[in-house]
């Protein structure tokens, strides 16, 4: 007869979640994730894998809370531009906001700390870049079939460029001091919209 488990998985995982995007990766030990966890090895084994295959579980829960809210905010109807003008500048204040800045995003973090040797996570990754930048050029697309962005404006090539910017603002704001110089960036940026 199968044991039941004696904790809560989705908790188990929104706290590795949570202590992954806190030291990253390779800073979080299995005892570590014993210890936030309230479980033992065994279990992390038996329902997550190996702390890699928990890390990995930690980016999919990560993209099903982050990238709805995105969605959410820029497929509203009525003008477009304002949407994106908005989660720009929230994506600034964010990166600047003293509570924030510190663990950042966890995509970006991991995009800094492991794509460049991991498939899996630069993949995940790269999913999550690719939801944002489809997101963004839906509502530049709006914007400017509704007459609010020039017709000679690429929506696309704005899609990647804010996409580019909001990542920079984390990377920034997370090692910067100076919440004026993410601000300033962000607003010099969205002069490109005009």
């Amino acid at each position: 007869m199968a044991r039941t488990k004696e904790f809560d998985p989705d908790a188990a995982l929104q706290a590795a979640l949570e202590l992954f995007w806190e030291r990253g990766y390779e800073a979080t030990s299995m005892a570590d994730l014993t210890d936030r966890l309230g479980i033992g090895r065994a279990s992390i084994y038996a329902t997550f894998g190996n702390k890699h295959e928990l890390y990995l579980k930690a980016m999919d829960r990560y993209a099903e809370t982050r990238e709805p809210r995105l969605m959410d905010e820029l497929s509203r109807p009525g003008p477009a531009l304002p949407a994106v003008r908005a989660v720009v500048r929230r994506f600034a204040a964010e990166a600047s906001s003293e509570t924030e800045r510190l663990t950042g995003c966890f995509f970006t973090n991991t995009a800094a700390e492991l794509a460049p040797r991991d498939r899996a996570a630069a993949r995940r990754v790269e999913i999550g870049w690719e939801h944002v930048e489809t997101v963004l050029h839906s509502a530049l697309a709006r914007a400017r079939a509704q007459g609010e962005l020039a017709a000679d404006r690429d929506p696309r090539a704005l899609a990647r460029m804010l996409l580019v910017l909001m990542q920079g603002l984390r990377v920034v704001g997370k090692a910067s001091g100076d919440p004026a110089r993410v601000r300033d960036a962000a607003e010099q940026a969205l002069t490109l919209l005009d």
